[in-house]
């Protein structure tokens, strides 16, 4: 990044502008040889009969994770995949699944990741056609699920491939190392390329390197089509360390591992006192509640981290300790920057709240087939300058006065309620310093009413709610709030919002039945009442009458 770089700063004091640098720039660090198989062969090289990984049982050593791969990739270049193709990667957690992405990156091309066990079949068409994938690798068993258009090829990695060198064609740092599809909860999935520069950055630098050695067990716990599972596999593979690869216990993985790496969500699942070996704790992907956060750095070095797939797996990390006064996002990562700008994409004075931009080597290449999406969220870089771009992560925040990030929700988690904004993650943060709730999500529920989600079940709503209302002003109150043993997850890891809302429409749904029924039966009681009140005034006069 240049020295000085020039940029719009002239209506800052001289003083934000100075801190603007100070704070906003990640340290400048040289990533030698960037390319990410080529640190794999390394490490095969100097401990070929080191464990790589580890799988129900199964191990596989780096020698033979090479040999494997190299003969994939020279499998692959005689199907005619060439450096710059897309090849697609639809598997499950397995050790084949480290044979498929290393033989692809041997041959040049960008993995395509996708769960094949989880996917729907319309995701996995929409993947093959929008990144172009004509060859895709996955497991014998799940070929059959596999879309195949005319002149496609599938190659199940069961199917020993005979060993051949694996070719060598030019790769340049910049060249396509995985094309990750973001969830696609507001819509369609986007294709995001991201290259070995952006990925390498990251991994083979500090802290996002996490301080991997040979001898360390990284767990693998999270979904191949989640940008953080490469965090996982290549943060490990990369510096010689063992992947411990989960098969449906979460927990036994975690239990000897000594790196996790995982969303807030499933760190929650969890317990510290259970994984005596864990060093080292990252997670990202959602803000961390400060209750979590704490837990785990009283046990290990806890690294807190922020950054969307298109800003290449995280660009902000914080070393969290119990005694910090602020759970923040820390700082950019080396050779990033971050902005903090207003709506016209001005710099904001230190301490004040905009949205968070993001420069450097973590921008990504871009999203697949959809220059208007490009245009709207990538943008030419004004402060570095030259060909740099920058990123519009959506993501709200500002500078404490020590230069730490703090985040302050999405800008698409700001609704209005009653005609005012609020932020959703706000009235979260409330109900997570109540005692006892572990965690906590805030939706909209309509124009007039929020509500609220809390875990564990007996979190008691009553004093949830007053916490809220003794915080934050009246319109930010939860009109509902619903205590759950669990909150529910997406296949990435993360809380489902959508599953959420559902349940919160489905408790209106039977309090409105419930009331509708209680009143119809109170109508009927009275109605019935009025009968029989009729029906013995009658009676009375009769009598009367005979009397007479």
């Amino acid at each position: 990044m240049p020295a000085h770089p020039p940029g719009p700063l002239s209506h800052l004091t001289s003083r934000d502008q100075q801190l603007f640098w100070r704070y906003g720039r990640g340290p400048t660090v040289p990533v030698p040889a960037p390319l990410l198989h080529r640190a794999v062969e390394r490490q095969a090289a100097a401990a070929p009969d080191a464990v790589a990984a580890e799988h129900q049982g199964a191990a596989i050593t780096y020698g033979a994770l090479d040999r494997r791969a190299d003969a994939l990739a020279a499998r692959l270049a005689r199907e005619g995949v060439r450096p710059g193709d897309h090849v697609g990667l639809f598997v499950r957690r397995s050790i084949p699944m480290l044979v498929g992405l290393l033989g692809i990156l041997k041959a040049g091309a960008a993995y395509v990741p996708q769960d094949i066990g989880l996917a729907p079949p319309a995701q996995l068409a929409h993947v093959v056609r929008t990144a172009r994938t004509r060859v895709v690798l996955t497991a014998a068993e799940h070929a059959h699920r596999v879309p195949l258009p005319d002149g496609h090829l599938v190659i199940t990695l069961d199917e020993p491939q005979p060993y051949a060198p694996a070719p060598r064609p030019p790769v340049h740092p910049d060249d396509g190392c995985y094309v990750l599809f973001t969830s696609g909860t507001t819509g369609r999935p986007n294709g995001v390329k991201v290259t070995h520069r952006n990925v390498a950055n990251i991994l083979l630098t500090e802290p996002g390197g996490l301080g991997i050695r040979p001898g360390d067990r990284v767990a693998q716990l999270l979904n191949v089509a989640f940008d953080m599972a490469a965090w996982e596999i290549l943060g490990c593979l990369t510096h010689g360390a063992t992947l411990v690869i989960r098969g449906k216990d979460t927990a036994a993985a975690a239990r000897t591992a000594d790196v996790i790496i995982a969303t807030p969500t499933v760190l929650s699942g969890l317990d510290p006192a259970a994984c005596p070996r864990v060093h080292t704790v990252a997670v990202a992907g959602e803000p961390c509640p400060r209750p979590l956060a704490d837990r785990w750095a009283r046990h290990a070095a806890f690294h807190n981290c922020c950054g969307p797939t298109e800003t290449t797996i995280v660009n902000t990390m914080h070393r969290h300790r119990p005694t910090d006064p602020l759970l923040t996002i820390g700082r950019p990562t080396p050779n990033n920057t971050v902005y903090v700008l207003d709506a016209a994409r001005s710099p904001l004075p230190i301490g004040e709240v905009g949205e968070m931009w993001a420069g450097g080597d973590c921008v990504s290449a871009g999203y697949l087939g959809d220059d208007a999406l490009n245009a709207e969220r990538y943008a030419p870089d004004p402060f570095l300058g030259g060909r740099h771009r920058m990123f519009r992560t959506r993501d709200l925040g500002r500078w404490t006065p020590d230069g730490e990030l703090e985040h302050l929700g999405r800008t698409d988690d700001q609704v209005k309620v009653r005609g005012f904004r609020v932020e959703l993650d706000s009235v979260s943060s409330v109900l997570e310093s109540v005692e006892g709730c572990v965690r906590a999500v805030t939706l909209r529920r309509d124009a007039r009413s929020l509500v609220s989600f809390v875990c564990p079940a007996d979190v008691d709503p009553g004093t949830a709610r007053r916490a809220v209302a003794d915080a934050l002003p009246y319109y930010c109150v939860p009109e509902d709030v619903m205590p759950l043993p669990f909150l529910p997850e997406t296949d990435r890891g993360k809380i489902d919002k959508q599953a959420l809302l559902r349940m919160a429409v489905e408790r209106t749904a039977v309090v409105e039945r419930t009331a509708v029924e209680e009143r119809t039966a109170v109508e009927e009681r009275t109605a019935e009442d009025r009968t029989t009140e009729e029906r013995t005034t009658e009676e009375r006069t009769a009598l009367q009458g005979a009397a007479r």
